[in-house]
């Protein structure tokens, strides 16, 4: 690649917000014909870095130069003038017009959408035949699956003849099968002469489709690998700063069944998305994965699991008693404990201290409360022990919540869930926005729960997370669930096959 000239250069990049430094003189290339993957956890720097290359942010320090041009800062128009386009995780799409209409708006006004269609369908038409992005241009976006929808977002940048295009988390909402489609797409697009920055935090993807990896920690790029001497270990140290601890998950002793859903189904506008007729288990001793590609019910299962509502019909059973009205506080008595997928907005309160929040679900008996009187130093205590035990990075068990990272606040979430040993646990999105080295310690912790004998069940749009944890598989496509058995029986392409609806008879089959 590095033959290639450069098409897009970002020298010196500093920006400030106040006393915290964003980014700190980052210097990144990206050569005509090459997948480079930019890697960081939130708070690494690579949303504010994008959000300088188009434009929404202005530099303190440094220049952008697309084709050894320099961008004036501060210029969306002039970004796209020069050709770079950005496909953002979530898309930015009319759902009432076709596919052609969304492709080719913004490129000219409203009002002569209906002139020049023609020109424009066979522009877009070559397009597709060079870069294999098939859609069907005269449906309604609403009517176009997810991965649909992805391609004509691709097809509007390069509709502009972009040079430069940047896709932000690109594989969160597809299956494994859709996924391996888009890098086909981007590798063939490569070789044409894009060049792709291709964002992820998913491991595996990015040594899959890359060609250069570059990593930014803490506002600076940590290094820059090539993807062909790369593994994930070294990835995973550069990220961190550290050699992280690789988790093993030893086989199960799964006991007695602790919640069963019999026939449940949950109707639409109670959740995002119904439920329908599902029936499962959770065991004691067990990691139990749910899967499937955002939207498709989890939500409900979730709101299930925590007391936040009840089935439309059938029976939610907790140790053999049937839960019979939407109530978290009971649930969380009888030994129920849960991290929302939304830790902002349901995970914390965010005006009041940690040590608050860490006791927030016990504060009613003991160790919290003695004759009606809330014990402050015991709580604080508790959050000093937690702050340390998981590395809650903040001023002290007073602070505020609402001052926390995204990160921290999950760590909090994490600690206030596990030092109860809990009997049931429901683990939503339990490592999104952490480093791989706090992954790593909340998959040793949720492991070490399920070896103590707690049913956990862990939803993730991350399928690596749930191969590393998941002893039995669920797979959740448009409000079914199907129980599609031990994680050792099973690989990526079984379980994308399910999470689209389809139907397997083994692994072998799936890859056949």
């Amino acid at each position: 690649m590095q033959e290639n000239p450069i098409v897009l250069s970002l020298e010196g990049i500093t920006k400030r917000f106040g006393a915290l430094v964003a980014n700190d003189r980052l210097d990144l290339t990206l050569h005509r014909g090459e997948i480079l993957a930019l890697l960081g956890e939130n708070g690494a720097g690579k949303t504010t870095l994008m959000n300088i290359l188009f434009g929404h942010y202005v530099q303190d320090e440094g220049i952008v130069r697309v084709g050894g041009q320099v961008l004036p800062p501060g210029s969306p128009g002039a970004a796209l003038a020069a050709g770079v386009g950005m496909v953002h995780q979530h898309f930015a799409l009319a759902e009432n017009l076709s596919g052609l209409d969304n492709i080719r708006l913004g490129t000219e006004p409203l009002l002569r959408l209906g002139n020049g269609r023609s020109v424009a369908r066979r522009k877009v038409e070559q397009i597709i035949a060079e870069s294999g992005l098939e859609v069907d241009l005269d449906r309604r976006v609403a009517a176009l699956t997810v991965g649909e929808k992805q391609r004509v977002e691709i097809l509007k940048a390069l509709y502009r003849d972009v040079r430069v295009l940047i896709l932000d988390e690109p594989t969160a909402v597809l299956t494994p099968q859709e996924s391996e489609g888009l890098f086909t797409v981007l590798r063939r697009l490569a070789d044409n002469g894009l060049g792709v920055i291709f964002i992820s935090h998913k491991l595996g993807e990015v040594l899959s489709v890359s060609h250069r990896i570059a990593v930014l920690r803490g506002g600076r790029k940590a290094g820059e690998l090539v993807t062909a001497e790369a593994d994930r270990r070294a990835i995973a140290d550069l990220m961190v700063g550290k050699a992280v601890a690789e988790v093993k998950r030893t086989a199960p002793t799964p006991r007695e069944t602790l919640v069963e859903f019999r026939n449940v189904s949950l109707a639409r506008g109670v959740a995002r998305a119904p439920l329908s007729n599902a029936s499962f288990e959770l065991r004691a001793g067990e990691i139990v994965g749910v899967a499937g590609v955002s939207g498709n019910g989890q939500a409900a299962i979730a709101a299930l699991l925590s007391g936040l509502a009840v089935p439309s019909s059938g029976e939610v059973l907790l140790n053999g008693v049937t839960i019979t009205s939407a109530d978290p506080r009971a649930l969380v008595a009888a030994g129920v404990a849960r991290m929302p997928e939304d830790r902002q907005h349901d995970g914390v309160v965010g005006t009041m201290s940690v040590a608050d929040n860490i006791a927030i679900e016990e504060v009613r008996g003991k160790p919290f409360a003695r004759m009606g009187m809330l014990d402050r130093k015991a709580m604080r205590e508790r959050a000093t022990a937690a702050i340390a035990a998981y590395d809650i990075r903040c001023p002290g068990p007073d602070a505020e919540a609402r001052l926390l990272s995204g990160g921290n606040v999950q760590k909090l979430i994490l600690a206030r869930v596990l030092e109860r040993e809990p009997r049931v646990i429901l683990a939503n999105q339990p490592t999104r926005g952490l480093d791989v080295g706090a992954q790593s310690e909340v998959h040793r912790r949720i492991i070490a729960a399920r070896d103590r004998g707690a049913a956990v069940m862990v939803i993730s749009e991350d399928l690596d997370e749930l191969f590393a944890l998941a002893d039995r598989f669920l797979v959740v496509h448009a409000g079914e669930v199907t129980d599609a058995g031990p994680s050792a029986v099973l690989d990526r392409g079984s379980v994308g096959l399910l999470m689209a609806g389809q139907s397997i008879t083994s692994p072998s089959a799936a890859s056949a």
